[in-house]
């Protein structure tokens, strides 16, 4: 499938950090690889987004916050069930710094999510609450951008989560599968593949999109 060229589309690089690379607490399999594509990618855009796991130390999202629980058992919070993780880009920490290899420099914007406490966030566009927005609509559509390229980690949370929003909010919303990795909890992987093709979400190569350029 082929891309438009132009000035009305970005590149959203979501959550390359340590921590969700091999050796981090909530490693992504072979996470560190969509880094070297996402760098690629880059040099095809104008627009960069980088996005961040921002978390406060007792983030509800963890099960250290939870006594009891256990990593990847669920509860309900005020927004809805969610899943407990293994603690994990802590703000300020060496596990939530951007993953050496990451061309963080070639970025426009660098968002931050998943700092408030009571709330987890996936979706680069909302927080979990699906109400508490990021900034990063308004920031697309005051640049004229109705196009966005989504990448990185991981394909079955945090990229699913901005692509639904994403094309609810209007974009047209493009996943490079081989610049994302999964974390595949329970066939999450497969089940986000097939919601973002029942949504209309369209999947490319990174190839389709620097050969095009």
């Amino acid at each position: 499938m082929g891309t438009i060229r132009g000035l009305n589309q970005a590149l959203i690089a979501v959550d390359l950090q340590n921590d969700f690379c091999p050796g981090g607490a909530l490693a992504v399999p072979e996470g560190d690889r969509a880094i070297l594509v996402v760098n690629r990618l880059s040099r095809s855009f104008q627009h960069i987004v980088y996005t961040q796991d921002w978390h406060p130390a007792d983030h509800l999202s963890f099960a250290s916050s939870h006594p009891g629980k256990k990593a990847y058992e669920t509860v309900d919070l005020a927004y809805g069930r969610q899943i407990l993780w293994p603690t994990h880009c802590v703000q300020g920490t060496r596990g939530a710094e951007f993953h050496p290899e990451a061309d963080v420099q070639s970025g426009t914007l660098i968002i931050r999510k998943g700092f408030h406490r009571a709330i987890d966030s996936y979706s680069t566009f909302f927080e979990n609450d699906q109400r508490t927005a990021t900034g990063l609509a308004g920031y697309l559509r005051d640049r004229g951008i109705d196009t966005v390229y989504l990448a990185g980690l991981a394909t079955d949370f945090c990229v699913l989560w901005s692509a639904l929003d994403a094309h609810r909010l209007g974009f047209r919303v493009f996943v490079v599968e081989d610049a994302c990795r999964g974390i595949d909890l329970n066939g999450s992987l497969a089940a986000a593949l097939n919601e973002m093709d029942r949504a209309g979400v369209n999947r490319v190569q990174s190839a389709e999109i620097i050969e095009s350029r």
